[in-house]
């Protein structure tokens, strides 16, 4: 067989070497996935607060009852009343004798009056209703009622916010937690000493949120939980491709929630879950930052 012109076997070389560049990138674009694009996170660790709620009524933890030490007396002047902030020793009204001359009634401690009872020409004595009450050195609790459940995550000392209708949030702590339950309801009584120096009002209802510890782990969006008959998973895209975990879910807190099992730090989640998406099914994952919530690391 003659040998091939020069010119020829050039051309045929040069088809050849376009054809193996061509190759790789050919490759290539058989491997890269063409389904869907999804938005995905990376895992990343954080903590969530373990609250205990409840509702209860704000109540004077100690209540102070003024009365004269002597019966047979008249109210001759009213110096002070209900709302009214005082101070141990300052005088509340003045009395007449029936002998005739006039002694005064004094605040016993600080605080505000919650009651009073005194008008100008009324009888006083030692046993009967009393003058004023006073809401001792301005200490309130919130009582409330916490289930059999939640009573022995409870301890005293630990903080806690209370909202009260009109007034906000309060800074507070468990006080004293009751020994004995409501045999009807299964509830026991919780105190909680709230921390202000503003007047609170008595029987209020409030809302208590008691901080009884944390839990650190991994942490995704709620949007990435998907529930099913086969149990709670998320979906994670590994080399361009969905993988379907099943994860063991925790506290929540902000938007997100706890993964204890089945996840690790790093993880690339599919941030708002799909049903569409099945096992093994090629996307175009697009990098989204994970956001940290309230009291995350």
């Amino acid at each position: 067989m003659p040998p091939l012109p020069s010119s020829r076997l050039s051309a045929l070389l040069a088809v050849a070497l376009l054809a193996l560049a061509a190759a790789p990138s050919r490759a290539a674009e058989e491997e890269t996935p063409k389904g869907p694009a999804v938005t995905v996170l990376k895992v990343a660790k954080a903590c969530f607060a373990n609250i205990v709620e409840l509702s209860g009524t704000i109540m004077a933890r100690e209540e102070t009852a003024v009365r004269p030490e002597r019966m047979g007396l008249k109210v001759a002047e009213v110096m002070a009343e209900a709302g009214d902030t005082v101070t141990a020793g300052q005088t509340l009204a003045r009395l007449n004798l029936p002998e005739g001359g006039s002694v005064t009634v004094q605040a016993p401690v600080n605080g505000t009056i919650s009651s009073s009872s005194a008008t100008v020409g009324a009888m006083a004595s030692g046993k009967g209703e009393a003058l004023f009450n006073i809401i001792a050195r301005n200490e309130y609790d919130l009582v409330g009622l916490a289930s059999t459940s939640d009573l022995p995550k409870l301890a005293p000392g630990q903080p806690a916010s209370i909202r009260l209708i009109g007034v906000g949030d309060i800074d507070a702590k468990v006080r004293r937690i009751s020994p004995t339950v409501e045999q009807a309801v299964q509830l026991g009584p919780v105190y909680i000493a709230l921390t202000t120096n503003r007047k609170l009002p008595i029987n209020a209802s409030g809302r208590a949120l008691i901080k009884t510890g944390q839990s650190c782990n991994v942490a995704v969006p709620l949007t990435a939980i998907q529930y099913s008959s086969a149990g709670t998973v998320v979906q994670v895209v590994k080399r361009q491709r969905i993988e379907t975990k099943h994860v063991e879910t925790g506290l929540m807190s902000g938007g997100s929630i706890e993964i204890r099992d089945g996840l690790a730090e790093g993880d690339d989640v599919v941030a708002r879950a799909g049903a569409l998406l099945r096992e093994g099914d090629p996307v175009r994952p697009a990098t989204e930052a994970a956001a940290v919530p309230a009291g995350k690391k």
